[in-house]
């Protein structure tokens, strides 16, 4: 097993933690506000260097009482405690209130207050440390090695910083009115009966030297902010979502504040937003976790696609790099910034994912239906090109029309789609798929890319290229019936492994098939009976690997596990099919789900059956919030709803199918190319307020994208 293979291994700071995230800065805390040096990942993190690995405040000598920690934004938590009272008195009149701020490194304004008739003397003093520790070393637990670290007190302030390879990392530590050492921050205060003294403590991280461009600072307002106004931005541009069923609408809500917490913005286009994976630990650009997340959030803010979309074509790959697993037109697996990922990725760019290629052209595809901007569409074509190029000259290795993996280094992925554990691929009876390794969902995201890059032609009037990709997706859909096909067991194989023996292990990935439209129709029936059977439907929703597989796990992380974006994908597969009854069952499955997590879907949960707990079973390490999971509801209802606009053909389609439940549905605010509109469903009756006039409203599903492939359908 890598290192980038025990990424499960990850501790997310207990089930306690408060996770606070603003771009790709984050902190991780206990309930009091404390970071704790023996907690191996908690810490405050910008650029993935942390930048505060202990954080102790102690009041009168002891630490504080924690009575509640509580989160109003993303990037903001108010810890509140009770201090001792000097001589140790029983019920205490002190209490602290501590306002944490993330962002371009970390503020607290801390507040006595003295609810005594008499006034009261307090020593207050801050532990801090700041080791200087790469977030892959803090994911890992692995303790950083050769950096030279300095403690030093001047003007006022403390100065922590390492070097290492060749980097200078640091914070700047600074309070008012505090005696400074190199370990502590300490204030003497007389606090007057029912009055108040507080202080603000203040973190600037610094990257040789140099901190950020608009860092906290003792006169600023946290909440005036370039990162906090482009939040509030965010809260005033997203649609206006009332239902009915009031655990439904906050589910809803919650996932469109979670997805503007994640947002992050190129420094040289700031106007430009794409999507991290999640937290705390992806807090960075993810190729296929931020097009996948992007995708399932266009009923949101189709804008957020655009961005991703544009970000990652300005990292698409230009040379053979085997260190980086960087290939001419390959979409980046993940970015980071710390001094260590370098090592770790061969590059602050690692390429080592075989489905975000297909799937950029895919997005794009889709994205050009939706009536945005035709010079963004034109601008990504020619990167859409080179993409297809590299699925032709790097991803198919050997030329038999099937896109496959395998890792040219010892520190990469070893599989490199979206179940990337070391042990995710295996067959039915337990054992490890050896690579090169040819998925089966990969296959699909190929066939949608053709059939998109085909449409894109289309509407181009470039019957050349048109007819070209068509011609391609079709070969592929064929190809892809024949050799992934099980006839004896009634679904697809979930890879080919390296002498094309199907992987016949059953999973969700075939799910995915459904979702691009590569399955046969006489299959589909099939595939779908296996999806909801009681092997695979656990009542919240899909697991990962059917449970009479032997690698079965219902507690693994990729192997019998359920994921609210996959089980997302494979409802919207099912209703593109035509099976309603079984796309509605899942996706009020995950709903009801999100009720028992606050409304806040988890990367994972465990995959035990609905029958046997009270609810979902939280999976110990899964990130929250997280891009793709919380993009999962809005994903669902944009199924339900069967709302999908179409620019291209001037048509907009809705013809809800919304479980009586839910009761009356209103979207307000809905970006629809330049126009905002307004949904309003119940039951199976739906329609849209503002709509465009160029736009005509079909009241019927829209029809799969390849039947108009080689112009077999008309307009």
């Amino acid at each position: 097993m890598t290192a980038w293979n025990a990424d499960t291994e990850a501790d997310v700071g207990g089930a306690e933690a408060i996770t606070v995230v603003e771009g790709s800065s984050f902190c991780i805390s206990t309930r009091s506000g404390d970071i704790r040096a023996d907690g191996e990942t908690n810490g405050a993190f910008y650029q993935d260097t942390r930048i505060v690995s202990r954080w102790i405040l102690r009041i009168n000598g002891a630490l504080r009482e924690p009575l509640v920690a509580q989160r109003p934004n993303s990037y903001e938590a108010t810890f509140v405690g009770r201090a001792q009272w000097p001589g140790g008195r029983f019920d205490s009149p002190l209490v602290v209130r501590q306002v944490r701020h993330i962002g371009p490194g970390l503020q607290d304004d801390i507040t006595l207050e003295n609810y005594s008739a008499e006034a009261v003397d307090c020593d207050i003093e801050l532990l801090v440390d700041a080791d200087q520790a790469d977030l892959f070393d803090v994911k890992g637990g692995r303790t950083p090695q050769g950096a030279r670290v300095s403690r030093t007190v001047s003007d006022g302030g403390m100065l922590i910083e390492a070097l290492r390879n060749g980097q200078r990392r640091g914070s700047a530590i600074r309070a008012a009115g505090a005696e400074v050492s190199t370990e502590m921050l300490r204030f003497h205060a007389t606090i007057p009966a029912r009055g108040e003294w507080s202080t603000s403590v203040i973190v600037v991280p610094l990257i040789n030297g140099v901190g950020p461009a608009a860092p906290f600072t003792q006169e600023g307002q946290p909440r005036g902010r370039v990162g906090v106004q482009r939040h509030l931005a965010w809260e005033e541009h997203i649609p206006r979502i009332s239902v009915a069923d009031g655990n439904i609408e906050a589910t809803l809500r919650r996932s469109q504040s979670d997805l503007g917490s994640l947002r992050i913005f190129d420094a040289e286009h700031p106007d430009r937003a794409a999507v991290a994976a999640g937290a705390p630990w992806f807090m960075a650009l993810f190729g296929r976790d931020s097009l996948l997340s992007s995708y399932m959030s266009l009923l949101v803010d189709p804008t957020l696609a655009a961005g991703t979309l544009q970000t990652l074509a300005t990292l698409q790959g230009t040379k053979v790099d085997p260190d980086s697993e960087e290939e001419p037109g390959r979409i980046p697996h993940e970015v980071r910034l710390g001094v260590t990922a370098g090592l770790s990725l061969g590059g602050t760019a690692y390429y080592g994912t075989v489905d975000a290629t297909p799937l950029f052209v895919s997005l794009l595809g889709e994205l050009s239906r939706w009536g945005l901007s035709e010079d963004i569409i034109d601008s990504l074509i020619p990167h859409a090109d080179r993409a297809l190029d590299w699925i032709e000259k790097y991803g198919d290795r050997d030329g038999d029309g099937f896109v496959e993996y395998l890792r040219p280094n010892q520190h990469g992925l070893l599989n490199q789609g979206w179940k990337d554990s070391w042990d995710g691929i295996n067959f039915a009876d337990g054992r490890m798929a050896e690579p090169p390794t040819a998925l089966c969902e990969v296959q699909g995201y190929v066939y949608s890319a053709y059939v998109g890059r085909s449409l894109l032609a289309r509407w181009a009037g470039d019957p050349e290229t048109e007819h070209h990709w068509a011609e391609r997706a079709i070969a592929l859909k064929e190809a892809f019936n024949e050799k992934f096909w099980l006839p004896d067991r009634g679904y697809f194989a979930i890879a080919l492994d390296k002498d094309k023996t199907p992987v016949d292990a059953c999973t969700s990935n075939m799910g995915h098939c459904l979702w691009v439209g590569i399955v046969d129709e006489e299959k589909a029936p099939s595939v779908a009976e296996r999806l909801m059977s009681p092997e695979l439907f656990t009542g919240w929703g899909i697991r990962t690997l059917a449970s009479d597989m032997g690698a079965y796990n219902p507690v693994s992380y990729h192997n019998g596990s359920v994921w609210p974006h996959d089980t997302a994908i494979v409802a919207t597969g099912l209703m593109r099919y035509g099976f309603v009854d079984e796309a509605m069952k899942i996706a009020s499955g995950i709903l009801d789900a999100a009720e028992h997590f606050d409304g806040r879907l988890p990367e994972l949960f465990c995959g035990f059956d609905r029958s046997e707990f009270h609810g979902p079973v939280p999976y110990p390490t899964a990130c929250s919030p997280q891009a793709w999971a919380a993009a999962a509801p809005i994903q669902l209802a944009r199924i339900l709803l069967r709302f999908d606009p179409d620019f291209t053909r001037n048509v907009v389609h809705l013809a809800p199918i919304l479980p009586e439940e839910i009761g009356d549905f209103r979207a307000e605010n809905v970006l629809l190319g330049t126009s905002r509109v307004a949904i309003s469903a119940r039951g199976r009756e739906g329609r849209i307020d503002g709509l465009p006039a160029r736009l005509k409203l079909l009241k019927e599903p829209r029809p799969p994208l390849d039947e108009r492939l080689g112009g077999r359908a008309g307009d």
